[in-house]
């Protein structure tokens, strides 16, 4: 765990890029030589670098300082309804390397089969030297796992080992290396703060749309996990659904209705699992699934932006880009279709980490635990 002011520096450096002492100083009201000492320090252990000097100020050239990619690497694992995905990140949140399994339904002995096969060849891509700078593994996989089994179509009784079995204590014994384990939107919520690009807002809601839809809060600039961590699930949330009537937001807004429509459509849904596309999907089967989740997300935004102020509602989820652009330009019309008299109208976009956010989200529990503040 490295020292508070040092986490400050890193902190800064990750959200802003490149900065000199000058700037570190300025902004964190820490005295030149203590922002001295503890940027060298940090340039010695390998995790800030040098770059080139800026000339044609008055004084010495400042030399902005910017995360050292091959610092540290962590592991980041989500389980996941109908697959597990493991994957080695850099410093800067970039992956080394992935490995990826799908299946009909989660096992812990699956899990476990499969972390313990493919993380020794991961850190196998590492040299030893790198090998010494891995910093842990973030688990991202959904809460109570064996609530799920009528919605997930597995043998009776399968999910129910999930009740009794300890996945960080299993992972630790492993891999020998801190395990910390997150609910998977929660820590997609996250990896969208740590990772995201462009305007970070201070208030936000997310949404990540998988299997089921699932949902993160971040209230002043900080990943609000709830008192039991499952803060934000919105997958049980009732919103009006395309007959009028009340109905949970999962069962309008998650992959899973969309594999239903190709079910019903005569195509194979195991495509929506495999990869984030390209799909072949017929259009009427897309366009009503589009239409039918963006009325329950807007219903769920004008719930959201009554109780709390956010000023922004991120959409991300395993899909294509355009898709997911379309899911949030229906939602933005349908939101405003709505009757919006005394609300505090919050931005509508698109999230940037993309479909792999459950996992770089759990990648980011280590390296915020060792070296971000909050």
């Amino acid at each position: 765990m490295r020292a508070y002011n040092e986490r400050l520096v890193l902190s800064l450096v990750r959200r802003d890029g490149a900065l000199s002492k000058s700037d570190i100083a300025r902004m964190t009201g820490l005295s030149a030589q203590t922002v001295s000492v503890i940027m060298r320090s940090l340039e010695a252990d390998g995790l800030l670098a040098r770059g080139e000097p800026v000339r044609g100020k008055i004084g010495q050239p400042s030399v902005p300082m910017s995360l050292a990619a091959d610092g540290a690497y962590f592991f980041g694992l989500k389980i996941g309804r109908r697959s597990v995905d493991l994957v080695l990140i850099d410093l800067l949140g970039e992956p080394v390397a992935l490995r990826r399994q799908t299946y009909r339904y989660p096992s812990p002995d699956a899990v476990v089969e499969f972390v313990s096969k493919n993380l020794p060849a991961l850190t196998e891509t590492l040299s030893a030297e790198q090998r010494q700078r891995i910093g842990g593994l973030g688990v991202a996989m959904p809460f109570q796992l064996w609530s799920w089994a009528q919605h997930i179509d597995s043998p009776p009784g399968a999910l129910d080992l999930w009740q009794d079995f300890d996945i960080a204590t299993e992972l630790s014994a492993l891999c020998e290396m801190p395990v910390y384990v997150q609910n998977d939107a929660t820590a997609a919520c996250g990896a969208e703060l740590v990772f995201g690009t462009g305007d970070r807002p201070q208030d936000f809601l997310y949404f990540y749309i998988g299997f089921f839809i699932g949902g993160g809060l971040v209230l002043n600039g900080k990943l609000f996990p709830g008192r039991t961590g499952n803060a934000a699930a919105v997958g049980p949330l009732p919103v009006p659904g395309p007959d009028g009537r009340m109905r949970r937001l999962m069962t309008i807004a998650s992959l899973s209705t969309l594999a239903d429509g190709l079910q019903e459509a005569g195509v194979n849904p195991d495509q929506l699992w495999e990869m984030p596309g390209p799909w072949t999907i017929p259009a009427y089967v897309l366009d009503r699934w589009i239409a039918g989740a963006a009325e329950g997300l807007a219903s769920a935004t004008l719930s959201a932006a009554t109780l709390i102020e956010i000023d922004t509602v991120m959409i991300d989820g395993w899909m294509p880009s355009d898709i997911r652009d379309r899911l949030v330009e229906a939602t933005n019309a349908a939101f405003l279709g709505l009757d919006l008299a005394g609300v505090t109208l919050p931005v509508i976009r698109a999230g940037t980490v993309g479909p792999r956010a459950r996992e770089l989200g759990g990648a980011a529990i280590p390296l915020s635990q060792r070296f971000l503040v909050d």
